[in-house]
């Protein structure tokens, strides 16, 4: 019988995910690693507790966030996938527009997190097909 896998990842045993939101209100940690320095600390301590893959995404999707601009929102997130790739850590980029996902992929990001399920940019399949992500 041949393992299944994810991105790399046998899933013959549980996987765990770390979140790291780079945004200033996010709703699950209260903007805590908005430097990326803190998001870079946050990450190592997360693969220190046994973490397989970092979901890294700069842009609150709580009820009632107001949308980032997509410069902004690769300006927060890149850089920390940059250096948690670095790391060696397998990275997830949570976001819901193509010009994002394709900075963060050439930044070392082997998955792609996507809350609208690749729908909300015209170009996002596209580009995850062409990227074998």
């Amino acid at each position: 019988m041949s393992s299944v896998t994810f991105a790399g990842l046998s899933l013959e045993k549980p996987r765990i995910f770390g979140i790291i939101n780079v945004t200033p209100d996010s709703f699950s940690d209260g903007g805590d690693a908005l430097a990326l320095e803190d998001a870079l600390r946050r990450g190592k301590a997360m693969l220190d507790a046994g973490a397989d893959i970092l979901d890294v995404g700069g842009e609150s999707t709580r009820p009632g966030a107001a949308p980032v601009g997509i410069e902004d929102e690769i300006a927060r997130a890149v850089p920390v996938v940059r250096g948690l790739s670095d790391l060696g850590a397998k990275v997830s980029i949570d976001t819901r527009h193509a010009p994002v996902m394709e900075a963060a992929i050439k930044a070392g990001a082997t998955i792609i997190n996507d809350v609208t399920a690749l729908s909300h940019d015209p170009d996002s399949l596209d580009l995850a097909v062409a990227s074998g992500l």
